[in-house]
């Protein structure tokens, strides 16, 4: 689900970077929250950050005695993505296994299908292992499947989410290239 939240956050600006001019201390700012916000990534609270939208509050900076650099507080607002339980989602299937099959949604990447989560469905192995169920509805590398969402699971030191889905409810599976087109 994507989310739009408003947030503070502290930008620093060296010294060097400070000039008489209102204007490219504007730029500075917002060079210097985009560089933070990049590297953040995700947090388990509000998910993945996607984009800054808007600059909406530049607080009054303060000068660090030993450095000379600037902090100054900031408000924006930003898009996030984050996965909730029974949150219907599409992913795109990324490796095949016996077990099951990992797929990707966004920016998450490990989202794990359990074998026991695809009723109907059963395991055929080869070159390009891909799971088939009687009405020849496959689902292998690269096909997109809508599912529902079991649960999700942060993990801090990736500073990632990790979930698991499943085909069983109305409407799940593989997605065709025609729905897309009408």
């Amino acid at each position: 689900m994507f989310l739009k939240v408003q947030l503070p956050w502290n930008v620093i600006i060296p010294a060097e970077c400070l000039d008489a001019k209102g204007l490219m201390l504007q730029r500075q700012i917002i060079i210097r929250l985009l560089e933070a916000f990049s590297s953040k990534k995700a947090t388990q609270g509000l998910g993945y950050f996607l984009a800054v939208t808007t600059l909406e509050n530049i607080g009054e900076g303060k000068v660090r005695q030993h450095t000379g650099d600037v902090l100054i507080p900031v408000v924006f607002s930003c898009l996030t993505f984050k996965l909730y339980r029974g949150e219907i989602l599409n992913g795109v299937v990324h490796k095949v296994l016996k077990h099951g099959v990992f797929l990707r949604c966004g920016p998450v990447e490990n989202i794990y299908m359990s074998c026991q989560k695809m009723p109907d469905y059963r395991y055929v192995p080869g070159e390009n292992p891909l799971f088939i169920n009687e009405k020849m509805s496959k689902i292998e590398k690269d096909v997109v499947v809508r599912c529902i969402v079991m649960g999700t699971k942060w993990i801090e030191a990736e500073r990632e989410f990790q979930a698991l889905v499943s085909l069983e409810g109305d409407y799940l599976g593989p997605v065709s290239d025609e729905a897309f087109l009408h």
